[in-house]
């Protein structure tokens, strides 16, 4: 059982380090006022002790209420946007949309605010830890109400301001409240709970497609995102109750001081370039696959079908790769690994696929592999700094680097995609470039990290393949 101690009469505090709370004993925190025994005269200013006894990391009923409502939080709130494939499929095939070249930037602005938000957030997160939970009392109707807000709306620029900026804004604002309070409730298994809530939205995504296409088709966008919007509200809305942090207020100040030594670490960089060469292609087959397979002739229900297996996947991946880097795994070479599968999947087999079987295939790869960079950003964290008052701000880092690429996916789709659909040429021909592209950036992060590597100068600045 992890103690801290109060000495009374001083108003001094003895903290274990938070990372040493190892131990598992009872689940109810609990204070006790123990008397100071002395052989001699006893001193009036320490005759009591206070002992405060902290709830078990890395298990327990507390600890895994929060990651249980983390994960229904992760897998809803972010499997909506991520399914944005389906909603673009519909918008295009609009009247009032038809035509529209900023439709993609409704799914991109909901995406990268959650990502290139994240630096900043974390930031404010972590230097207020007494205001989480109001933090989330704001954000939560926010993002919702971002839903309904765009249900209002007609035009292309107004789903981008609600369904995209409002929504992306309220959810990074929600969830970097809920990962310091993962962050407090598991520590050697910090890489499993953190695949947990990375493979959540794949769960949801292996669902969410099919609702929304089947809401979309029976009801038009403004009532679907409506009942999505009570949806969410319903589902999530009882959950905030369970999301409470571990630490006291005064272990709190203490990790709310974060070490940034990691900056000037160069595997912090290195790493931050991975992932942003892989960012840039990673959202690619998420958004475009739906619309792939239509003009292949295949249904709208296949194309949320092929959404639904690479989330499946997804999740499958995010949770192995994530046990693994628990299990001291070399991170540079999960990296390489990954990244190197994936870039032959997009290149093989997407650029091949002519049916729904090559696509469900290449779906398969590419979710359970690509998309693994989520659980990776615990074990770079990791690898560039082992002050635990670090590791979110080196995740929202690697965040924000992988969402400069899902920013960047409008404006270089549009450079990209073709006019001319010619379905027995590579890529069907419209997306030739694209996929290209989405594999040229995947093998280029592996690179990355191959080159530094087998950099001469590597073993002089400390760099740990572990």
């Amino acid at each position: 059982m992890a103690t801290s101690t109060i000495t009374t009469s001083e108003n001094s505090v003895e903290l274990n380090y938070w990372d040493q709370h190892l131990s598992t004993g009872s689940n109810n925190q609990q204070t006790e006022t123990i008397p100071r025994r002395s052989g001699g005269i006893s001193d009036p200013e320490e005759e009591n002790v206070v002992i405060q006894q902290l709830l078990p990391v890395d298990g327990g009923a507390a600890a895994w209420k929060v990651l249980i409502a983390a994960f229904v939080f992760e897998s809803l709130l972010w499997g909506f946007p991520i399914s944005f494939g389906v909603f673009q499929d519909f918008y295009s095939k609009q009247p009032e949309f038809e035509g529209s070249s900023q439709i993609a930037l409704i799914g991109t602005m909901a995406q990268g605010l959650c990502y290139l938000g994240a630096p900043l957030v974390a930031i404010l997160t972590k230097r207020f830890p007494k205001y989480n939970r109001q933090q989330i009392w704001v954000a939560w109707p926010l993002c919702i109400g971002g839903l309904v807000a765009a249900s209002f709306t007609s035009t292309v620029g107004g789903l981008i301001a609600t369904q995209g900026m409002m929504y992306g804004l309220g959810f990074v604002a929600l969830i970097y409240p809920i990962l310091c309070m993962i962050d407090e409730w598991w520590i050697q298994r910090k890489g499993m709970a953190f695949g947990i809530i990375a493979c959540a939205s794949g769960a949801s995504g292996a669902v969410m497609p099919f609702i929304t296409s089947a809401l979309l088709e029976k009801y038009g966008y403004k009532t679907a995102l409506r009942i999505i919007a009570i949806g969410l509200t319903v589902l999530t809305g009882p959950l905030i109750p369970l999301l409470k942090g571990r630490l006291p207020a005064s272990e709190q100040a203490v990790l709310a001081r974060v070490n940034w030594s990691f900056l000037k670490k160069p595997l912090f960089y290195i790493y931050s370039m991975a992932t942003l060469v892989q960012g840039l292609g990673l959202f690619f087959p998420s958004i475009y696959l739906p619309t792939y397979a239509t003009a292949l002739g295949l249904s709208t229900t296949e194309g949320a079908l092929i959404l639904a297996i690479m989330s499946i996947s997804q999740t499958c991946g995010q949770f192995v790769i994530g046990f693994m880097t628990d299990k001291k795994f070399s991170v540079p070479w999960l990296v390489i690994g990954c990244s190197a599968i994936a870039a032959i999947a997009v290149l093989a087999i997407w650029g091949l696929a002519k049916s729904l079987g090559l696509l469900i295939f290449f779906s398969i790869l590419y979710g359970f592999f690509a998309w693994a960079f989520g659980p990776l950003r615990v074990g770079m964290g990791k690898a560039v700094s082992d002050d635990p008052s670090a590791m979110v701000a080196t995740y929202a880092f690697f965040c924000f680097c992988q969402g400069i690429g899902n920013v960047l996916v409008g404006p270089i789709s549009s450079a990209l995609l073709s006019q001319k659909i010619a379905v027995g040429s590579y890529a069907i021909s419209r997306f030739r470039n694209v996929v290209i592209f989405t594999g040229g950036s995947m093998f280029l992060s592996a690179v990355v990290i191959i080159a530094w590597l087998l950099w001469p100068r590597q073993k002089k600045t400390g760099f740990n393949c572990s």
